[in-house]
């Protein structure tokens, strides 16, 4: 019985990479049109790389004070004395648009994150404001300074990793492995739809009766090559006799 059932696996094996290779023609044709389209597509849709710089301060206020802080942050009168002390070709609310600031953890210390298309830009981007912003705020807020209410707890540092990074290479090789598997996928199709007799086991399913013997195929070589068989056999028994 278990003699019976590796029989038919290997037939089954056999007749799998018969109809992968008969038509193997069609798995590249189709990988390669899927791998060009992957490449077509990372290309057209190919992003500068965005790079992110965050620094940390620390506001010594209660909650909704903090939020009024917060807001201060992205307002014009500081992100004005950014631009002049960079020499930044931008408007106020283009740079606004670039920075990001939110409370960490319900705690004092809030971050400023920059993003831009150069790294070290928004290193400077993210430690200018945290400067300005804590010089400024004392004078527009009659904070005292020696209280410290509002200091710098750590600088922003150089990320070269962009934070908006996708590897078009991932996308190819997505696109070639989808290819490969779509092209075997339609040669199994086609196989199945195929209603020819291919085998005996095929005549044997169709019409319910068991194959005694076959006939082969005769064509030019095989009638020379038979030819030549009976050529050395009858040179053989010459010899013997």
């Amino acid at each position: 019985m278990n003699q019976g059932k590796g029989i038919a696996k290997e037939i089954n094996l056999k007749h799998l990479f018969n109809v992968i290779f008969k038509r193997i023609w069609i798995v590249f044709i189709i990988t390669f049109l899927t791998t060009i389209a992957g490449w077509y597509y990372s290309s057209l849709h190919k992003t500068d790389p965005l790079y992110e710089a965050s620094t940390n301060i620390i506001i010594e206020a209660d909650s909704e004070y903090r939020k009024t802080l917060q807001v201060i942050i992205k307002d014009t009168i500081v992100l004005e004395s950014v631009i002049k002390e960079l020499g930044l070709e931008k408007s106020p609310a283009a740079l606004a648009g670039q920075i990001n600031v939110y409370n960490i953890d319900e705690s004092q210390v809030v971050r400023i994150s920059v993003t831009d298309t150069d790294s070290k830009k928004a290193v400077e981007i993210a430690n200018t404001t945290a400067k300005v912003f804590s010089e400024k705020i004392p004078r527009i807020l009659n904070f005292k300074e020696d209280k410290e209410d509002i200091r710098i707890l750590s600088e922003a540092k150089e990320n070269p990793t962009p934070v908006n990074g996708s590897n078009p290479n991932k996308l190819i090789l997505a696109a070639m492995v989808f290819g490969v598997v779509l092209g075997i996928g339609l040669l199994f199709l086609i196989d199945s739809l195929d209603d020819t007799i291919k085998s005996e086991s095929d005549i044997e399913m169709i019409l319910g009766i068991q194959v005694l013997g076959s006939v082969a195929s005769m064509n030019k070589k095989n009638i020379q090559n038979r030819k030549n068989k009976n050529t050395s056999g009858s040179r053989g028994g010459s010899i013997g006799f």
